[in-house]
């Protein structure tokens, strides 16, 4: 497996594979690995003749009071993970390597971005946007793949490779979940014990506005009140935001139907934690 922090190294060497017909899958990350990103790399694996894992906690998705500087980060901990799962190539720079001196410019887009996470986060996407467009320059690969966990970044990334004609295809892979239901996080570490005992609280309630779903209603005013009603039983939940928006625009709808994500951002304590459903 090559650890490369460089690059011209990394873009030579998918290039180099590419040349000799391989396909290549890319998982971006920001490292501190767990099963969820191992599940995006077992696809990867399967579909693809070489992977390749950036591990890169980018500064430029992060706003001001947010916890970059104390975002977990264990290199050594990453490589064992992505040796053990086959990957190839681990793509690893450092902030100097992947924004230079001056740099100053960035990807954006309008409607996408501006609900949900981003009307919290307004800086957060064209972060997102900017390092993954990047990504897919220096290393060419033919697939990419994304966790559903983040469901508004696969949807914005859906987007700007349709809008910007990148040659990549990016594929959508289920949460993975700890045995209790909670979506399982890199901020999760953040949570005490008391925390990560309430935390189920998001994924319960998801489950409450499934059930109803499954049982017939379609108002998107009601659902948002059943997730909100049972998340406002959990004396350490503040909700950021509770709404149900088209997966495919992230706007506002009043009826449950065709592509439909419902997604919820909530504290427990001072971690902010995401869940999601995907209705298709």
């Amino acid at each position: 497996m090559i650890i490369s922090g460089s690059i011209k190294e990394t873009r030579n060497q998918v290039k180099e594979w590419k040349k000799q017909g391989l396909s290549v899958g890319l998982v971006p990350t920001m490292g501190y690995l767990h099963e969820g990103h191992k599940s995006l790399i077992e696809r990867a694996r399967k579909e693809n003749d070489k992977v390749c894992v950036s591990i890169f906690v980018n500064p430029m998705q992060f706003g001001p009071n947010e916890d970059l500087d104390s975002y977990p980060r264990d290199l050594e901990r990453d490589s064992k993970i992505c040796e053990e799962a086959g990957v190839d190539l681990i793509f690893h720079p450092e902030v100097e390597e992947m924004y230079g001196p001056n740099f100053c410019g960035f990807v954006d887009m309008h409607t996408l971005p501006e609900k949900l996470c981003g009307a919290s986060r307004p800086v957060h996407f064209r972060g997102v946007q900017t390092v993954v467009s990047k990504l897919f320059h220096i290393m060419p690969a033919d697939r990419a793949y994304f966790g559903q966990k983040d469901a508004q970044q696969l949807a914005i990334i859906r987007r700007m490779v349709i809008d910007l004609d990148f040659d990549i295809e990016i594929i959508g892979c289920p949460i993975i979940r700890e045995e209790d239901g909670l979506a399982k996080s890199s901020r999760n570490t953040y949570l005490s014990a008391e925390e990560r005992a309430q935390a189920v609280i998001l994924n319960q309630s998801l489950e409450e506005a499934m059930k109803a779903i499954e049982a017939g209603e379609k108002d998107a005013a009601k659902i948002k009140s059943i997730i909100t009603d049972k998340l406002n039983t959990c004396p350490l939940a503040k909700i950021d935001y509770v709404e149900v928006v088209s997966f495919d625009t992230i706007q506002p709808i009043e009826k449950v139907e065709g592509a439909v994500l419902i997604a919820i951002a909530v504290y427990i304590g001072s971690t902010r934690l995401i869940d999601n459903r995907i209705l298709m």
